[in-house]
């Protein structure tokens, strides 16, 4: 890809007549989203829907807007997002939708329904093969994701402990990946049982196609045994108490490029458009139950239909933002002492120990887009 790509901008900055959310819809028709063609097509909204507690995630208002423009053009949206690994109030579709609506995700604010995309345990999924995966053969999608004919994304930027920051690819790539997906990019290797957390109940022995589980004598504990385990990660999805984790062993290199292949395996192949949110950029992930003060001032919305260039372009924009004093970040500058902070990438320093260039630079070998990009303010 020689020619820059297209990332489209509008800023914070409204009248009484041309509020925040008129100038989305404005942002989005610039950036191309209504020349898709959505007529009687099942449009996937992807979008982190927050844990409870933090309050850093989108509004429901945004997603309003979108999914208003996708059926004004004879479409059917959904918002989804697929269960999560930890231990949380989104572990199960369940308590997923509970927590939807009560951040505000329910039909009457947005205009369409919610649909967790890897089902109530976090086991309805589909392997999409992937040519020219480093690290991946085959991604293990939530099924609802790939169902559908067209994949937006809405995504808060922030930063993010693992990744560096939550951009567009964090949020396909993980956030799309069923549980036991989300366990093979974590996870190099297979699930263990945390034993003070075991109630013996053999859910997760009758979940288990391959007989990898056993229960010892004495106390009846159960025990994965790692030469038969295959890694699927069902057996997480079963346990009603959270006794079974992945080891979180791979590292963050080996882990931003496994996000990279698995947005691929998830856009290629239809329509695609992005949203990210430079609003609120907390260090941290929506996924924790607080947010802290943001890192830099509010800087705007970007939308393009490249999700490489726009995760750049967004990441530029916050290290030209003024940093905000008692911030993360602001503490970090100067607990160790940064000479020129204001030449210093902020994600390097809010977490030093990530290198979020990597799913960038991994993207575009996968061909996912060009790091090359001009700004077109609207």
């Amino acid at each position: 890809m020689n020619d820059k790509s297209k990332v489209y901008f509008t800023t914070l900055r409204t009248t009484g007549s041309n509020n925040i959310l008129k100038k989305l819809e404005k942002l989005v028709v610039a950036a191309g989203m209504t020349a898709i063609d959505f007529e009687n097509k099942f449009a996937a909204i992807k979008i982190h829907l927050g844990e409870p507690g933090n309050l850093a995630y989108l509004r429901p208002n945004y997603a309003k807007v979108v999914v208003d423009m996708i059926k004004a053009n004879g479409g059917k949206p959904f918002l989804t997002d697929c269960n999560t690994l930890y231990v949380g109030r989104r572990k199960n579709a369940l308590e997923h939708l509970d927590a939807a609506y009560e951040n505000g995700y329910n039909p009457f604010v947005t205009g369409c329904h919610v649909i967790i995309g890897d089902g109530l345990k976090g086991t309805d999924d589909i392997e999409v093969p992937l040519d020219g995966g480093e690290c991946i053969k085959t991604a293990k999608i939530g099924r609802a994701m790939m169902d559908a004919d067209i994949f937006i994304s809405m995504t808060h930027f922030k930063g993010h402990e693992s990744t560096g920051f939550g951009g567009v690819l964090k949020n396909i790539g993980m956030g799309c990946g069923s549980r036991r997906g989300k366990m093979e990019m974590h996870s190099s290797s297979k699930p263990f049982v945390k034993e003070n957390k075991c109630r013996s109940c053999k859910i997760c022995e009758k979940s288990c196609a391959f007989n990898a589980i056993s229960y010892r004598q004495g106390d009846g504990k159960a025990a994965i045994d790692d030469a038969v385990c295959v890694g699927c990660g069902r057996c997480m999805g079963v346990c009603p108490f959270d006794a079974i984790s992945p080891k979180y062993d791979e590292s963050n290199d080996v882990l931003n490029k496994k996000i990279a292949e698995y947005t691929k395996a998830v856009v290629s192949g239809r329509p695609q458009f992005h949203i990210s949110f430079v609003i609120d950029v907390s260090p941290n992930c929506d996924c924790h139950v607080e947010n802290d003060l943001p890192i830099i001032q509010d800087v705007g919305i970007f939308a393009s239909i490249d999700p490489i260039a726009l995760d750049i372009a967004c990441a530029d924009a916050c290290n030209q933002a003024p940093i905000i004093s008692g911030s993360y970040v602001d503490d970090q500058i100067h607990e160790h002492h940064v000479e020129d902070p204001e030449n210093k990438d902020l994600f390097t320093l809010t977490h030093p120990e990530t290198n979020w260039q990597v799913a960038i630079d991994h993207g575009v070998k996968l061909g996912l887009g060009n790091k090359e990009y001009v700004i077109i303010e609207v």
